[in-house]
């Protein structure tokens, strides 16, 4: 491997699908949804709790509602993944980004969920689980048919490749 051609920290190239904002803000509101009227409800029903309960699902659906407006555009900025034939790349986080890589020698597993929402919007996620300490790599927004399409693709490349000895 020439120094050119060696695994290196750099931007990956792929940024996830579009689909995955409307994903990412339908996640938030189900998050936002639930406790808001949780308080609200407790706030209708415990009269002597009503003048802090209301507030408290007022001030938490308007943080929801700013999230869920703000953030899931901001992930799609950042969110960047890629696969080549030395390594898997990727980059996630917003305020703490967080820029991985997993040589293909190094990968375990490669895995291809998609749960209940992400089949509503015809995404996927790939995890490709390594023997780090710090855990899987994830893919998440994918077109459901790349990201089944990427875990072949990761599998073949992984058994082409020789096991690494450290």
């Amino acid at each position: 491997m020439t120094g050119e051609d060696a695994v290196r920290l750099r931007p990956p190239r792929n940024a996830v699908d579009r689909r995955a904002v409307a994903w990412w803000r339908t996640r938030c509101l189900v998050a936002t949804a639930a406790p808001a009227a949780v308080l609200g409800l407790l706030g209708a029903l415990v009269g002597p709790a009503r003048a802090w309960l209301l507030p408290a699902a007022a001030l938490v659906a308007a943080a929801g509602l700013a999230g869920t407006a703000f953030l899931p555009l901001w992930w799609f900025r950042v969110h960047r993944w890629e696969v080549t034939d030395e390594a898997v790349y990727v980059r996630t986080g917003a305020l703490w980004q967080e820029w991985r890589i997993a040589p293909l020698s190094r990968i375990q597993t490669v895995d291809t969920v998609r749960g209940p929402l992400e089949q509503l919007f015809r995404l996927g996620t790939v995890t490709v689980t390594t023997a780090s300490s710090k855990g899987a790599l994830r893919i998440e927004g994918l077109d459901h048919e790349l990201a089944a399409a990427l875990g072949e693709r990761l599998t073949s490349l992984t058994q082409a490749t020789p096991g690494d000895a450290t």
